[in-house]
């Protein structure tokens, strides 16, 4: 049996995925050497890449099999905790909510917002990433895309108003996991809408085409 995160992420197919251009659209961001707060680290395919880069990276993540494949490194601190609840009592100079978390549904993305809040430096930096607004859904459904050694499939895309219910089926090696996920959907005055309503204000776009962004504390 391969572990699944409670949330429906294989271990094993996020462990294999490559971080891409992420760390360098984050790195860029931020001042050197920043302290990182990253909601939502997975297996750390970004998180490994910033602390490469000189940052301080505290790593939080609800799956003690996720945080199990992060190097033991003095720059990454890990932890295990629903990012909704997460209060360290501490502040970062940035916070980044990779994983499309502002696209979350039924007010969760409003919860994690709030945990951002509580634990970015006055002056910091929130770091986002959205689905892109003018991404066709259901077109993408059936079409295989490889990312490093993972296959990734749309199975299944219904779009209802702003909601998107959908589902992805990712291969490795002939190995299959497949994972359903609701998301909304976001154009850039719902984005920013949606950051006002969490305390925050729209700084500007990071990289637009894949759905980064930069906010700030109101």
């Amino acid at each position: 049996m391969h572990p699944v995160a409670p949330d429906g992420s294989p271990v094993e197919v996020y462990r294999r995925l490559p971080a891409g251009g992420e760390p360098g659209i984050i790195h860029d961001a931020v001042s050197s050497g920043s302290s990182l707060l990253e909601l939502g680290c997975g297996t750390g395919r970004v998180t490994v890449a910033l602390a490469r880069l000189g940052h301080h990276v505290t790593a939080v993540d609800q799956s003690a099999a996720m945080l199990a494949e992060l190097p033991r490194d003095p720059s990454i601190e890990p932890v295990e905790a629903d990012i909704e609840r997460l209060d360290l009592g501490r502040r970062f100079d940035a916070v980044i909510l990779g994983s499309h978390l502002l696209n979350a549904p039924d007010g969760l993305a409003a919860r994690f917002l709030a945990t951002a809040g509580r634990h970015l430096a006055t002056k910091g930096l929130a770091v986002a990433e959205v689905y892109p607004a003018a991404m066709d859904w259901p077109a993408a459904v059936g079409r295989r895309s490889p990312v490093g050694d993972v296959g990734v499939t749309v199975t299944r895309a219904m779009v209802r108003g702003t909601r998107l219910n959908a589902a992805v089926a990712y291969d490795v090696e002939g190995r299959t996991w497949d994972q359903p996920f609701e998301a909304d959907l976001l154009d850039e005055d719902a984005l920013r809408a949606r950051l006002l309503e969490g305390g925050f204000a729209f700084d500007r776009w990071l990289d637009e085409p894949s759905g980064w962004l930069a906010a700030r504390r109101r």
